[in-house]
């Protein structure tokens, strides 16, 4: 735990909670933009005199963005979970950085190899699964809200009985094969991955593969195309041995990057659960894929945003992180894996010169051919920007302004529009000097800046969100 400090806004605990608030808005919102944005994302850092000592282990905050009629509303809320009841009682709870158990570890090794009790902070991503809205973490604990009222309804459980130690937070909704695909990795001899789907109107996992993890490794997202699942195994290993350290924090004490083992990226059939492939390239650590498809000469083509060691994970701690803005966080590379199956082989280059991070692709598009990625551009001090790359031709268009921290950027596709970019980008961010939170609206084609409506306060940074048509 880390002692309390004087934060930057993007690090600093929000205690209040707004219900249908009006922004102000600057410019235009598009008439035919009609759902509702749902992002996720730690709103505390603190509970009684401590701090938490990673930016994955602030609490749970909802955050609603409702669109209509070129108006939007704001809402945001805690999940009332355990940890939450815990903090506002002066405890934290063992999480991804944070570990409270200190010498009681060692008698949780039977039955948990060593990992935290799972918390149930679900503070990473959101997900619609058999109707309900659900708040997703790594840890195997996922919590249902209203996505109207941001209320907590209690905890979400699957109709199955698959083996989870770690859990994808990172859910690949494919709109074309109505269902979402993820996977659970399992510790023991040997240690699997069970990568699953589940239907649309089902809440059991359908087991499409187990295969076998060389570690195991900490993989956080994955990708589909029509036909594959595919993951990438790097060499930052969860270490059972290393958690047994009564002075390790939390679940990040696992992890353990040897660079002389490679990256290894797991090509599974969706249909039969067959390995097809397991190709392996120099080491390197993602935490984001951006989408993947078949090409024309039926390779496999995966994008995604690469890190050439783990130092991103540590640098994300609040030690690192307490100050203004992000300083000294590595940037990521938007790279284009090519994967023969056939061969076993798999060629790598990178699309994009600048630095990006949360990535995403247009709804339509996942698991087939797209051409443009929008994401966060981060190799500038003293802001964040938004990029549109041009994953094809490799060039790209950028937005940036002053001390403004673009975070996760969210293309809306125009209703019947017939172009992959018709349409809006819409992205929370940051005005550092203002020290307040303001909803951006770009062109999808042009990222001309179109609207932007202030929030009543400094959202502290989030991690992932999804829109929701007609919510």
């Amino acid at each position: 735990m880390t002692e309390l400090t004087n934060p930057g806004p993007g690090f600093r605990s929000l205690g209040t909670e707004y219900d249908d608030y009006r922004p102000e808005v600057e410019g235009s919102i598009p008439g035919w933009l009609s759902g509702t944005l749902l992002r996720n994302g730690p709103g505390r850092f603190e509970a009684g005199d401590s701090r938490v000592n990673h930016w994955f282990d602030g609490l749970a905050m909802l955050r609603r963005y409702a669109f209509e009629g070129g108006e939007v509303r704001y809402s945001n809320r805690f999940l009332r979970t355990d940890a939450y009841a815990d903090a506002a009682e002066g405890r934290l709870t063992g999480q991804f950085g944070t570990d409270t158990r200190g010498w009681r570890r060692l008698f949780d090794t039977v039955t948990s190899f060593g990992l935290p009790e799972p918390t149930d902070n679900a503070n990473v991503h959101v997900a619609r699964i058999d109707g309900e809205y659900v708040a997703l973490t790594e840890a195997p604990r996922r919590i249902v809200f209203d996505p109207e009222t941001l209320e907590t309804h209690g905890e979400f459980t699957f109709g199955d009985d698959l083996t989870e130690h770690i859990t994808a937070a990172h859910l690949v909704d494919d709109p074309h094969r109505e269902e979402v695909v993820g996977f659970a990795t399992q510790f023991g001899v040997p240690p699997q991955y069970h990568v699953y789907r589940v239907p649309d109107g089902s809440r059991r996992r359908e087991r499409i593969a187990s295969i076998e993890a060389d570690g195991p490794a900490y993989i956080h997202d994955c990708s589909v195309t029509a036909q594959h699942v595919l993951l990438v195994e790097s060499p930052l290993q969860l270490s059972v041995l290393r958690a047994l350290n009564p002075f390790a924090d939390g679940a990040i004490g696992m992890l353990n990057w040897d660079p002389d083992r490679r990256t290894r990226v797991l090509v599974v059939d969706r249909d039969s659960g067959d390995l097809l492939a397991d190709p392996t390239l120099e080491a390197a650590f993602t935490f984001h894929h951006i989408n993947a498809y078949v090409g024309d000469d039926r390779e496999i083509v995966l994008d995604l945003v690469e890190f050439p060691n783990a130092d991103i994970v540590g640098s994300l701690s609040m030690a690192e992180l307490d100050g203004v803005g992000f300083p000294d966080v590595p940037d990521g590379r938007l790279m284009r894996y090519r994967i023969d199956t056939d061969a076993n082989t798999v060629e790598r280059s990178r699309r994009y010169d600048g630095g990006i991070e949360l990535p995403r692709v247009v709804r339509s598009r996942v698991g087939r051919q797209h051409r443009y990625a929008y994401g966060q551009a981060t190799d500038r001090e003293g802001a964040n920007g938004l990029v549109k790359v041009d994953c094809e031709s490799g060039t790209a268009r950028e937005w940036w302004e002053r001390s403004v921290y673009v975070e996760e950027p969210i293309p809306v596709r125009r209703p019947g529009g017939d172009a992959e970019d018709d349409g809006v980008v819409v992205a929370t961010a940051l005005d550092i000097e203002r020290e307040r939170t303001a909803l951006l609206f770009f062109d999808a084609a042009t990222l001309d800046l179109e609207a932007r409506a202030w929030l009543p306060h400094a959202e502290p940074f989030g991690f992932h969100g999804r829109y929701f048509r007609g919510v």
